[in-house]
């Protein structure tokens, strides 16, 4: 019972650590000046050394080392110094995979007592408290480790869809049309879009979305309602409406409505040869496949 209690008070001392270096710090680092860092460092380490020595005085029969000043104050350097850098790590593999446990405020600070009783714990004498400490410790730090290597790894493509909630029924393509390749592509909840290059081509963009996600004014034949500039559309055939956005920002949409998607192909060229290369992305439209979908999980993902 004295150890458990000797153990329960450094990690209650810990996790009473944790919280305030961690609210400590990070008012410091706001402050946007590195002297208050370093002196808020300099004041803040003396006083938790200086707590633990408090601790270890009334575990003298308990810990052998803390029956002279000099093993006292070895004692609570040690316990505090690979405490912290076993807190310091734990930030760290957090930052890498997301912020759950620093998020989590009190389960955190208690995390990170626990890396506190832990040192504590291997300084208690006999082998086997010592090896048990080191074996506990070697196991955190190893699955830290992984976490970290984990969430470096990129996902997969159904992850990055399922992280970032897209709508696989948005993610369509258009053959692309001669003289011109299937570029980057993008996504998330609202709608999907890919760029189709070519060579003295402005480029064509094909967006799609769910029919009434955009929310402009629109006649009845669904041409958008002027605001500020001129906008004019016209019957393209085939159920495709040509709209035309004049004045300081000119270029043309070709859009197609069809079983609750909008496909909208956006040229900035006037000429007729990227309306014809438009009018074929949109008369060849399937579901992309995941090779031309592949580029979406280098972008940015949820966690």
């Amino acid at each position: 019972m004295p150890v458990v209690t000797h153990l329960a008070a450094v990690w209650f001392i810990g996790s009473a650590l944790t919280a305030l270096q961690f609210y400590v710090v990070i008012l410091a680092a706001f402050s946007g000046n590195m002297a208050v860092l370093v002196i808020t460092l300099a004041v803040m380490v003396p006083l938790a050394v200086y707590a633990f020595v408090c601790l270890g005085a009334a575990a003298r029969s308990i810990v052998p080392l803390t029956r002279r000043a000099r093993g006292l104050w070895g004692w609570a350097s040690g316990v505090y110094g690979l405490g912290t850098a076993g807190l310091v790590g734990t930030v760290t593999v957090d930052e890498q995979t997301g912020r759950a446990l620093v998020d989590s405020g009190p389960l955190f600070y208690l995390c990170g007592g626990i890396w506190y009783a832990l040192m504590a714990a291997f300084f208690l004498p006999g082998l086997r408290a010592r090896l048990t400490a080191l074996g506990a410790a070697i196991v955190l730090a190893a699955g830290g480790a992984y976490a970290a290597w984990d969430a470096a790894q990129p996902p997969t493509l159904d992850e990055w869809i399922t992280a970032n909630g897209v709508d696989r029924a948005l993610l369509r393509v258009g053959d692309p049309p001669s003289g011109y390749t299937l570029g980057s592509v993008g996504a998330g909840e609202d709608g999907f879009g890919a760029t189709y290059e070519g060579s003295g081509s402005a480029g064509l963009h094909l967006g799609v979305a769910r029919a009434g996600y955009d929310t402009r004014r629109a006649d009845a034949r669904g041409c958008p309602v002027p605001f500020g500039q001129p906008i004019h559309c016209t019957d393209d055939g085939g159920g495709r409406l040509l709209v035309n956005h004049e004045g300081d920002d000119e270029y043309r949409e070709l859009v197609l409505r069809r079983a609750g998607l909008v496909y909208t192909v956006t040229m900035r060229g006037t000429g007729a040869a990227e309306l014809t290369a438009a009018r074929h992305i949109l008369s060849g439209l399937r579901p992309a496949s995941d090779e031309e979908l592949v580029t979406l999980v280098s972008l940015p993902m949820r966690r």
